[in-house]
């Protein structure tokens, strides 16, 4: 596995090393060894599948509070995404900053999101799927989320731009 630092402290891009032949290749997505030599040791605890029938849906920004709060490690695994990441944590030298990136399943990538950090996606294309680990069992009570034109957020990502003339839906992801 290749660890790619992104902007926001302790997220990466996380890409498979493939292992291949004429019939296709192997390669691990996770391995506890490989993410605690790079200062990550997630215990992850849940899974999650997450399907999005048409292009331009938007999902997010969402995170847990508190005790609740989750490492996230998502994969997509059909369709693309245009993925947010937002760091939320008062001590981080990011504080309040985003980082974007696309991603999709012919590259096979996966990010990572550091627990206090929130993360959105918009769709890039229909019957987008996405597979990911999270450190935390879900907790209604704790989960909260940001709309991505939050006026608060003073440098807010723009998802507008990545539309293409696609009409955006806003649905509460629960």
């Amino acid at each position: 596995m290749r660890f790619h630092p992104l902007p926001i402290h302790g997220a990466y891009l996380v890409e498979m090393e493939r292992r291949g032949d004429e019939r296709g290749f192997f390669a691990r997505a996770y391995c506890a060894n490989e993410f605690a030599a790079h200062g990550i040791a997630p215990s992850f605890v849940q899974a999650n599948n997450s399907v999005s029938a048409q292009s331009g849906t938007l999902r997010g920004l969402h995170y847990q509070l508190g005790e609740y709060a989750e490492d996230k490690l998502i994969r997509c695994i059909g369709g693309a995404v245009f993925d947010v990441v937002l760091d939320l944590r008062p001590e981080s030298p990011t504080f309040l900053k985003h980082h974007t990136l696309r991603f999709s399943s012919r590259d096979k990538n996966a990010v990572y999101v550091p627990r206090g950090c929130a993360n959105g996606i918009m769709t890039l294309e229909p019957e987008t799927e996405l597979f990911y680990l999270a450190s935390n069992f879900y907790e209604p009570s704790a989960e909260r989320g940001l709309r991505w034109d939050d006026p608060r957020l003073a440098n807010r990502p723009s998802y507008r731009r990545k539309t293409r003339r696609t009409r955006i839906s806003i649905r509460r992801f629960t």
